[in-house]
């Protein structure tokens, strides 16, 4: 068996960093749905805020502990299976997991255990105060890891020197061409996950009548959230696929599956399939859509493959499927969340709904796969490039390095991340079904505007001190 060292290691470092992926978004989703809640709970005094700030915080530090343990292994493999890469790149890509680990880590996890751990033991406003700091440094550290990532797409800000890039300036570094764009939208992607896993875990609460009063306010506040983020998200794609078509022109050709620069009008394909043997797409289309988004008429041409070397084409399909997915996802989660928010919550029938309930607690797994498969689109369609138009993948690989040695490790981390990922889903699980802690009775000022919409949402739903009653009931 003839075994491709290059083709093994990109499936190996897929394999982790895609494994890996499932957790980062979900800890910055939800730690601002944490800021969000406890600074609900401070303005108002309602202390069923409070009780969701607590439940909503352990789940985070599950997923966070999960989250680092998984991300050790690719700074790893960084030395171990692409050696040759992180020479050429270890002045630029060193210095920003550098300022990740000095400006983003250690605050995150220098207030983690204040967080989790500090309720009881410290005062109230130091307790919003860490929650917020450990919310700024999540999002500080996809920060970083998004200019890493962004630099091979775009390079700007160095030279080449004996074989190396060196940093010149270290602000084209960070502010390269398409940094802030994939910020805005991994950012943006991070918090319709962790309000699309609030939504879930609250839903199931009130289909089995547990919790209603927590659940209630839980998902109106996730449920703000998701469709303010969901619509934004739709802006925010835009404008990155109007970047990419100006800085690499390949990769929005191979997103949209188009072989040919065609005359007259590029279309925009819905769905369908992109067969790179034969340089055909087929499947339903809007005529000169794609025209229209870039070009604001239908008429001018974008720029297809046909216009770049074969040899530097991405794998088409893989790409479109990829980017088509992410796509539709997204719009599915902009609809789910309108017709919840705009047509249901608006005329107070949200929680009598339980079809729609039922289509939540799943609904979770949509941002996970628009998530993953925007991250798939991005770096496959930038292939054959590790380093765009400077270094190729192939090029970039450890000589010393055997495809037998890869695929054994492969193996392993197989065989240990799905042990983990088992034990993940099964402490969440067990968390989920003991529920939050009771609350104690509202203090202080009503609960403000969440408190009349979960009013709206449900009109003949429970007093609050019968809610409370309820929860204790438990």
């Amino acid at each position: 068996m003839n075994l491709d060292v290059e083709m093994l290691s990109r499936i190996q470092f897929g394999f982790t960093v895609g494994f890996h992926y499932l957790f980062p978004p979900l800890t910055i989703g939800l730690a601002w749905q944490m800021v969000i809640m406890e600074s609900l709970f401070h303005r108002t005094g309602d202390k069923l805020y409070e009780q969701m700030a607590r439940y909503w915080t352990k789940l985070f530090a599950i997923t966070f502990a999960v989250g680092v343990a998984t991300g050790i292994v690719m700074e790893f493999q960084f030395g171990t299976n692409w050696s040759i890469y992180s020479k050429y790149v270890g002045d630029v890509f060193g210095s920003a997991l550098a300022a990740e680990g000095i400006f983003a880590f250690f605050l995150e996890s220098g207030f983690l255990a204040v967080l989790v751990f500090g309720w009881d033991r410290v005062s109230p406003r130091v307790h919003l105060l860490s929650t917020w700091m450990v919310a700024l440094g999540a999002t500080f550290s996809a920060l970083w890891i998004v200019v890493a990532n962004s630099w091979q797409q775009t390079p700007a800000g160095f030279h080449i020197v004996n074989g190396r890039a060196e940093i010149t300036n270290f602000w084209e570094v960070v502010f390269n061409p398409s940094s802030m764009h994939r910020l805005n939208h991994v950012l943006l992607g991070a918090f319709i996950l962790g309000a699309f896993f609030v939504m879930s875990v609250s839903a199931w609460y009130l289909l089995h009548g547990r919790h209603l009063a927590f659940a209630r306010r839980s998902f109106t506040v996730a449920l703000i959230v998701a469709f303010v983020a969901s619509v934004a998200e739709l802006g925010s794609g835009h404008l990155q696929a109007d970047k990419v078509s100006k800085t690499q022109p390949p990769k929005l050709a191979a997103f949209e599956g188009h072989f040919k620069t065609a005359e007259g009008g590029t279309p925009l394909y819905l769905f369908g399939w992109a067969n790179q043997a034969e340089k055909k797409t087929t499947g339903l289309y809007i005529p000169g859509g794609l025209s229209f988004l870039l070009h604001q008429n239908f008429t001018t041409p974008v720029t297809a493959l046909d216009q770049f070397p074969e040899d530097e084409w991405p794998p088409v399909n893989l790409s479109f499927q990829t980017y088509h997915i992410m796509v539709g996802t997204g719009m599915m989660m902009i609809g789910l969340t309108s017709l919840a928010l705009l047509l249901l919550l608006w005329r107070g029938k949200l929680f009598e709904q339980r079809w729609l309930l039922w289509v939540f607690v799943p609904a979770v797994l949509l941002p996970y796969l628009s998530n993953e498969c925007g991250w798939m689109a991005a770096e496959v369609g930038r292939q054959p490039w590790i380093v765009w138009g400077l270094l190729k993948t192939g090029d970039a690989l450890s000589p010393a390095v055997s495809a037998g040695q890869v695929l054994g490790s492969l193996l392993m981390f197989g065989v240990i991340y799905g042990l983990l990922f088992m034990v993940w889903i099964h402490v969440l699980n067990d968390k989920i079904q003991r529920g939050p802690e009771a609350a104690e009775p509202m203090t202080g000022m009503g609960a403000g505007f969440l408190a009349a919409a979960e009013t709206l949402a449900d009109p003949g739903g429970a007093s609050m001190s019968e809610a409370h009653e309820d929860e204790e009931s438990n």
